[in-house]
């Protein structure tokens, strides 16, 4: 089965534990104004790749993965494509390869009975899901990507109640993002899963912005400066505060 592909990357060491080989695929339905690859969102473009094509290349450079690492798929939006997905975790489970998701969960859909069918069939392949939560205020979410959150946010849900390991990433935009309480909700709200197993504070980088100049589309945020490092460790307390007060209510 081919995937509409947009690059691969042979060293990633930001996509999952260990070192991994990371599939970038093409085509996203959100619009998140901080997006530091646009290149990705086109539906069309790209280039078509079997599965078997990726699992060659990801052989070539297998000792470097073995140590903890492992293959990941990104984008763009990896489940767009969630038949691709399905063979190609499928193969990587027969070769004992350690697959990883890194999406936005924004193509979970509880009321599509096939979709949640494929997604049945995706879940016992996947050891990790690394889970991008946006935003946890609905309207912020949709005034920051262009796309509603309340599924993205049940797919939590789905995802402890089929026992996958989650991370959890979450971009901090000074004057967008950071807000104290709305970090706090977050954490209270991930505090409630058993399979939360990590917590990524992300800091807000103006390194696309050239991205968005090449392509001709104008940068959402321009003016918005880079997180501070200092802050963020305050911001991620945040969270870590909902995270706590969630788990202690409920022992």
């Amino acid at each position: 089965m081919d995937g509409r592909i947009h690059s691969l990357e042979s060293f990633g060491t930001v996509d999952g534990p260990g070192t991994r080989f990371v599939v970038f695929v093409q085509g996203c339905p959100m619009r998140c104004k901080y997006c530091h690859n646009p290149d990705t969102w086109a539906m069309t473009g790209g280039q078509m790749m079997t599965t078997d094509y990726i699992l060659e290349q990801y052989h070539r450079n297998e000792p470097f993965y073995r140590n903890g690492g492992g293959l990941t798929v990104t984008g763009g939006e990896p489940l767009m494509q969630i038949d691709f997905l399905i063979e190609l975790y499928g193969k990587c489970k027969e070769q004992g390869i350690h697959t990883c998701l890194d999406t936005s969960g924004i193509a979970f859909n509880p009321d599509n009975a096939a979709m949640m069918e494929k997604f049945d069939r995706l879940m016992p392949l996947v050891d990790l899901v690394m889970l991008d939560i946006k935003h946890i205020d609905p309207e912020h979410h949709k005034e920051l990507c262009q796309q509603p959150n309340e599924n993205i946010l049940k797919f939590c849900a789905y995802l402890d109640e089929k026992h996958v390991d989650m991370w959890i990433r979450h971009v901090i935009v000074p004057g967008i993002t950071d807000d104290d309480k709305y970090l706090y909700d977050l954490g209270y709200f991930i505090g409630q899963f058993s399979n939360l197993k990590a917590l990524d504070a992300l800091p807000y980088h103006t390194m696309g912005e050239t991205k968005y100049e090449k392509l001709g589309i104008e940068y959402p945020l321009k003016g918005v400066p880079a997180m501070d490092k200092k802050i963020l460790i305050e911001k991620k307390e945040k969270i870590l505060d909902g995270i706590r007060a969630r788990r202690n209510e409920n022992h």
